[in-house]
């Protein structure tokens, strides 16, 4: 697969895998987009002093994780500036935190036991309601706050349309959407609804986008 996933537009705008370099930047972008989502407000206790100081951790090591895995991660740039991020599992490697066992010890000791805890939890509760067998998981996905409402997130979803395609075996990507924003968002680009789901006391809609409908 070629480095830029999309082609430039007369907006200069393109898709590409990130690079080690890009990890610091795309770990800012999805701090401040998943700051005030419910499942992490949920997992990470807002009510606690540290809330932000084991967000960060967790989506640090993350980040890390997806790296070390070879996950596909691409970013959305505008000129040289990233302006957003998206984060998938692949379906050549298993999408269980199990395979992780050195992110789920780094996670411990930045976000805490309880907290790595409840989001392998999560993952689980999410995978055992996807219909699928092989299929992409989106689990990261975020729009600088400076340039939303733009557009820009078609085009994030282009280029993750992009890698569906280039694995034959992947019967879809799936989602968790937890606002009523972002799974009207996702309806609007073919993600279709499959059922709600409740982590903890959060509940969200798990949405897919099928290869094929037939």
């Amino acid at each position: 697969m070629s480095e830029a996933i999309r082609e430039k537009t007369n907006l200069d705008i393109r898709a590409a895998y990130l690079s080690g370099e890009d990890l610091k930047l795309a770990a800012s972008l999805l701090y401040q987009a998943y700051h005030d989502d419910p499942v992490f407000l949920e997992i990470f206790s807002n009510e606690n002093n540290d809330y932000e100081q084991r967000l960060r951790a967790a989506i640090r090591e993350e980040l890390s994780a997806f790296w070390h895995a070879k996950q596909p991660m691409v970013g959305l740039y505008l000129g040289e500036a990233m302006v957003g991020v998206a984060c998938l599992n692949s379906p050549d490697e298993s999408v269980s935190s199990e395979r992780f066992w050195h992110w789920r010890l780094k996670m411990m000791l930045g976000a805490g036991y309880f907290s790595t805890k409840q989001m392998i939890e999560k993952e689980k509760t999410v995978l055992a309601a996807i219909p699928m067998k092989k299929f992409h998981m989106l689990s990261f996905i975020a729009i600088h706050p400076l340039h939303q409402h733009h557009g820009f997130g078609h085009y994030l979803l282009a280029a993750v349309n992009t890698i569906l395609e280039e694995h034959s075996d992947s019967e879809g990507v799936a989602v968790y959407a937890t606002t009523k924003k972002y799974q009207q968002f996702f309806k609007e680009v073919d993600y279709e609804f499959v059922q709600e789901l409740s982590v903890g006391n959060v509940t969200g809609s798990l949405m897919i986008h099928y290869r094929s409908k037939n």
